[in-house]
């Protein structure tokens, strides 16, 4: 048995493509997204089949100048919103299919923020399939005649291909089919999903027209992800546990020997129709994460990477076997991509994973264009910075496209509503960016050295060989076959020598004469027989062709019960094939019901657990209110019965005051009654004047201090603030002198001065902020008509909010008398004169400043 040939994948072939080789641009198409409702305002117009233009949305100023600013970008094509899919597909996808049925690479990508039909571009919908379904429709419409068996290839979990003879792949199919556990892939004579067949119709089916007939093919297709930075395997069947599920495994990027990335340990599925494909697809599609955001209904929250892989292989010059040589085989792949939405979480509100999700999605896209922007660089400025690509795993898995492996097309989709004009706009700029980025264009494989037509040779030498086998099998006449004229010509006797040399010889013609009659009478004999035998042929094939009649009979009456039967499994078979339309329209709600009650779910469980942080946070709050309240009841309480004692000791203090007072008042009428007794009663006959002498303060001392009965006046305390000290004035401590304009300069002999003061005339918050003393200097008219100066003094602190606050303390009066209003005043006394004016002398001084009057800041 021959050794399986091993296949190569398509990528390089011999040493690094020289500077000189030709490129193409990269391939950027925009298509533009409906809009959900005739109310929503737009903010992107196709002004040509190439041409789109932005305008800024109502409220939104583009510049410094506030006018509308408009930009217009450029495409390779603008597909607008009454495209259908396709028309996209041709101009797009079909290209890339066709390179790939002729050993060409392809990348294919949408791109675009959230919500603006990526996945629908990809992937369609019912009775719209998008580019995956048709470019898989158009392969194996091509390719189909000319598929090879079931693992006749088969990968070699390297990135390579393996070619197995007709036995091992027969042994691998019997293999396969033994083990009914483990799972299969799906038969391509099964009938039609009904879905995917709504999703294509007949009359947009497509094919090429240049496929090499005298090859063979072989279709695999992969399905990965990459969510949160990580690989994961989207057709992987892993066991599954009910009591400790187990996580799917992340895969791991490898190199191959042609310094080519590929997925190590990837699931790639052997199918032979497009059916078999997207059914496989769709498997994987399933398992794909999706998400419910504020902007997207069915957000993906993964890159998702689907992988179309075609072996070939030329056939052997009979045209009936593949080619045992691994230098003959040639793998190309088409890889369709759907990147996840670019978004900002200040409008989705994404929070937990969904937050790390959109980060990781961000940080993604980012590095794409980190790529993108030094390839344009090193292309247009001729420099050779190294380019990022092992910052992400997307960049990382198609580095090889960006160096010339294929070609790599790009689908921008844009949502035209205001609201996405910020994204919108950087999506753009991105998409202008990446058009200027060119890579090497595929060179062709080379081409097999054996005569073309070697397929079609072999049918036509097949098909007349079964021609001639029937035309063998069919009655044939004895006559026209020489073989059996000669076998029956040498059966009969030997014709003797019949030379006559004498005319007298009677024993040759004699000789001659019994054999002759031998000869007849054996051919009497075996026509006899044939007679007879055909005779009794004859009556066998009259019996049998009795019974072929009555046969036939039967055969009419079952086969007009079959036609019944087959009427009636016509009708069942279209009943099942609406149920089972029915039944998978129903699995589809289904599945999408189920994704959408987990998303509630989840949605449920993370409100939950934000209603039991915020219900923690809130008896934290209570209870620190709770204890806040006691604490300031505290502080009033002590506060009440502080200034209770302080009023009782003022009141107090006030009561012995006036005690005071009124002694002394008691005490002069004393005095002064004493003094017009010895009056009166003196013998002086001289007249005493009208206004009496005014009596010595040290005859007044000597009178109190006889009073021993009565006690000594207690000098009194002025009722200040206990805070208030005279030296604070003239300390360290900075002040705010504030004196307002309307004030006037009195030349008095005693005035205010306050160093360390800063002065203003009105306060302001930064002089302050820098001073902790306040004083207000405040001029007002007393009842006497004078100008009375009121120093009012306070404190200055920071307020929560970061201002400054001043709290007021205590006042003093400075006031300014004239001597004429005060012997006015003395003189409109009523025989008191000398008494008011020794009140006046002996009483302590009472300052007019009152405690603790809080006032706002002026």
């Amino acid at each position: 048995m021959q050794r399986p040939g091993k296949g190569k994948t398509p990528r390089r072939h011999g040493p690094k493509k020289a500077s000189n080789t030709e490129k193409d641009p990269v391939g950027v198409y925009c298509r533009i997204r409906p809009l959900g409702g005739e109310d929503e305002e737009c903010c992107v117009e196709m002004i040509s089949s190439s041409t789109i233009q932005l305008h800024a949305p109502d409220g939104l100023k583009a510049n410094r100048n506030g006018e509308y600013k408009e930009t217009q970008y450029s495409f390779k094509k603008v597909f607008g919103i009454n495209t259908t899919q396709m028309e996209l597909f041709e101009d797009v996808a079909r290209p890339l299919v066709e390179d790939l049925i002729h050993c060409k690479n392809g990348l294919l990508f949408t791109y675009g923020v959230t919500g603006s039909g990526k996945t629908f571009t990809m992937t369609g919908s019912p009775g719209e399939g998008g580019l995956l379904p048709r470019s898989l429709d158009m392969l194996f419409n091509s390719i189909g005649p000319f598929q090879a068996k079931r693992f006749v290839f088969k990968p070699d979990d390297k990135n390579g291909m393996e070619i197995q003879g007709q036995v091992d792949a027969l042994l691998e199919r019997q293999k396969r089919d033994s083990q009914p556990l483990v799972p299969k892939t799906p038969s391509s004579r099964q009938k039609t999903d009904p879905e995917f067949a709504d999703m294509i119709s007949s009359e947009e089916a497509c094919k090429s027209d240049s496929v090499d007939e005298d090859c063979c093919y072989s279709v695999f297709v992969s399905y990965i992800e990459v969510y949160n930075n990580y690989i994961y395997d989207l057709l992987e069947d892993a066991p599954f546990d009910p009591i400790r599920p187990k996580p799917p495994q992340s895969k791991i990027l490898r190199e191959d020997q042609n310094h080519n990335m590929y997925v190590a340990g990837c699931t790639e599925v052997e199918v032979k129709s497009t059916e078999e494909a997207f059914e496989v697809f769709w498997k994987g599609q399933k398992k794909r994460r999706i998400a419910n955001t504020q902007l997207n209904r069915e957000s993906s929250r993964s890159h998702s990477v689907f992988t179309v892989k075609l072996a070939q292989a030329p056939l052997d010059a009979d045209g009936d076997h593949i080619l045992q040589d691994k230098n003959q085989v040639n793998v190309s792949q088409l890889c369709l991509v759907d990147l996840a939405g670019s978004e900002r979480t200040s409008r989705t509100r994404a929070e937990g994973s969904r937050l790390r999700e959109a980060g990781n999605i961000n940080q993604s896209l980012m590095t794409l264009r980190t790529c993108m922007e030094v390839l344009r660089e090193n292309q247009m400025c001729g420099t050779n910075r190294m380019v990022p690509y092992r910052d992400s795993k997307v960049t990382h898995l198609f580095k090889n496209y960006f160096d010339g492996e294929g070609k790599v097309r790009m689908i921008v989709c844009v949502n035209p509503k205001a609201d996405d004009y910020d994204e919108t706009m950087l999506v753009m700029r991105f998409a202008e960016m990446t058009q200027e980025v060119e890579v090497a264009r595929p060179v062709d494989r080379p081409i097999c050295g054996l005569a073309a037509g070697r397929r079609h040779r072999n049918q036509a030498f097949k098909d007349e060989l079964s021609r001639r086998l029937e035309d063998r099998g069919g009655p044939s006449n004895a006559v026209d076959d020489p073989a059996l004229l000669n076998m029956i010509i040498e059966s009969l006797p030997a014709v003797p020598p019949c030379e006559l040399v004498d005319p007298a010889d009677d024993q040759t013609l004699q000789r001659l004469i019994e054999v002759l009659e031998r000869r007849h009478r054996m051919r009497q004999m075996m026509t006899e027989q044939v007679n007879k035998t055909a005779n009794t042929l004859s009556s066998k094939l009259q019996q049998l062709d009795g019974q072929l009649n009555a046969k036939e009979t039967i055969l009419h009456e079952q086969r007009s019960k079959m036609g019944e039967k087959e009427k009636v499994i016509t009708n069942q078979r279209t009943e099942i094939e609406r149920l089972e339309k029915k039944s998978k329209t129903l699995e589809y709600k289904i599945d999408i019901l189920q994704k959408t009650t987990e998303m509630y779910e989840q949605d449920k469980r993370s409100l939950q657990q934000e209603l039991e942080t915020r219900e923690q946070r809130l008896h934290r709050e209570l209870s620190e209110k709770r204890r806040m309240e006691q604490r300031m009841q505290g502080m009033v309480t002590d506060t009440k019965h502080k200034w209770e004692k302080e009023c009782e000791r003022r009141v107090n203090a006030k009561q012995l005051e006036m005690q005071n007072k009124l002694w002394v008042k008691d005490e002069k009428l004393k005095q002064l009654k004493a003094i017009v007794t010895e009056s009166s009663s003196s013998s002086c006959p001289t007249e005493h004047s009208d206004k009496p002498d005014r009596p010595s303060r040290e005859r007044d001392r000597i009178l109190a201090q006889k009073r021993s009965a009565s006690p000594s006046p207690l000098p009194t305390a002025p009722p200040v603030h206990p805070r208030h000290r005279r030296s604070q004035s003239a300390g360290g401590e900075k002040w705010v002198d504030h004196k307002p304009t309307s004030n006037l300069d009195l030349d008095t002999v005693m005035q205010p001065i306050i160093p360390n003061a800063i002065k203003v005339s009105a306060p302001n918050e930064k002089a302050l902020s820098k001073c902790h003393k306040y004083v207000l200097r405040h001029q007002e008219l007393a009842s006497d008509g004078e100008i009375e100066t009121k120093l009012i003094k306070g404190n200055v602190f920071k307020t929560r909010g970061g201002g400054q606050a001043v709290q007021f303390t205590d006042i003093e009066t400075l006031k300014q008398q004239c001597p004429s209003a005060l012997s006015r005043k003395r003189r409109s006394g009523s025989g008191e004169g000398p008494a008011q004016i020794e009140d006046i002398e002996n009483r302590a001084p009472v300052s007019s400043t009152p405690g603790y009057q809080k006032r706002r800041k002026p």
